[in-house]
């Protein structure tokens, strides 16, 4: 079996790339970075501030500089943006320096992970729920596009997330593992 390539997991808001990232960091003894709290410590100052500013363009710029540090590195997690797959330069970078997992998740699990949170400038308006549907219908394809595996996340623990990630990804690499696996038990 040959080494885990870096793990880079997309999705929505709300979808648990970061939770998710860490508990998989974790389990293969990887650094884990989240792309936007990475922003956040260079920059000094939350997203909402870097919105507010520099406006959705200027975030994006920056992003797309962390996003190409970050795919840079040797053995690690990392948990990007929701709208990371908006610039096709992102895309590039995680298609080509590791296995990308679109973690995907309902507009109504978003809504209820995201009700509190404070921290996420697309979601400060009166029609949360019209925002994530609208961003769905973008941003999915391009999910799909970049992706090598997707996985569900709605009612299920972020365990079980993280078991079905690395179960997958080890059948990527090694097809014949789970053929090898079943002829064993049928063998005499």
């Amino acid at each position: 079996m040959q080494d885990l390539p870096n793990l880079f997991l997309i999705g929505p808001m709300g979808a648990g790339k970061s939770t998710i990232g860490r508990l998989l960091a974790g389990e293969l003894a990887r650094t884990f970075y989240d792309s936007d709290h990475a922003i956040q410590d260079r920059c000094g100052a939350d997203i909402p501030w870097i919105f507010d500013v520099e406006g959705e363009g200027g975030f994006r710029q920056r992003e797309i500089q962390m996003i190409d540090e970050l795919t840079r590195l040797s053995s690690v997690v990392v948990a990007t943006g929701g709208g990371a797959v908006l610039r096709e330069e992102n895309r590039r970078a995680l298609r080509e320096r590791g296995t990308v997992v679109y973690l995907m998740t309902t507009v109504d699990q978003q809504l209820k992970r995201t009700a509190k949170d404070r921290n996420r400038p697309l979601l400060q308006c009166a029609n949360r729920e019209q925002v994530l549907i609208d961003m769905f219908a973008a941003r999915d394809p391009l999910y799909r596009a970049t992706s090598d595996i997707t996985v569900r996340t709605d009612r299920r623990s972020p365990r079980a997330v993280v078991n079905e990630i690395l179960r997958r990804v080890h059948r990527m690499l090694d097809p014949l593992e789970s053929v090898d696996a079943l002829n064993s038990k049928v063998s005499p």
